[in-house]
């Protein structure tokens, strides 16, 4: 699973110039799921996220999580994170999970955030347009593979 997380100052997402899903200050998270991913990756990323501290404190330090500052989140399905390009010039994205398992874990992925903090989603495998200010800017990759996890153990 990849995950591209931008602290943003606004975000939104359309179709066919219909907004889906609008934010305030939050995050805006471009959702990669990838072959091998379960409910472990899920669990671990929307933990990860929730509590990642990239939002400024009273001395301006990046200390407080996204919890904290009562932001929302904006989630966005991109198989595209889970390409790969080994040689030539165009991406391989035979790592991108099925279509139907995919959609069920970024659902289940947008419920367990949902928990926490207010959660706006695309909508899964639509042609959309992304607007955003990212504030700061502040981008964190995050990744975690089901073989990651398991070495932990």
């Amino acid at each position: 699973m990849r995950v591209v997380v931008q602290r943003v100052s606004q975000a939104s997402v359309e179709i066919d110039g219909r907004t889906v899903g609008r934010i305030k200050t939050g995050i805006l998270l471009l959702v990669g799921i990838e072959k091998g991913d379960g409910e472990k990756e899920i669990e671990f990323m929307a933990d990860k996220i929730l509590n990642l501290r990239i939002f400024a404190d009273k001395e301006g330090k990046m200390n407080l999580s996204v919890q904290e500052i009562r932001g929302e989140i904006l989630s966005v399905s991109q198989f595209t994170l889970a390409s790969r390009i080994k040689k030539g010039r165009r991406p391989d994205f035979s790592n991108a999970e099925d279509p139907k398992k995919a959609e069920a874990l970024y659902s289940s992925f947008n419920v367990l955030l949902a928990k926490f903090v207010p959660v706006a989603p695309g909508e899964f495998g639509a042609m959309m347009d992304v607007h955003l200010v990212n504030n700061g800017p502040v981008t964190i990759i995050l990744e975690k593979t089901a073989a990651e996890l398991e070495r932990k153990k």
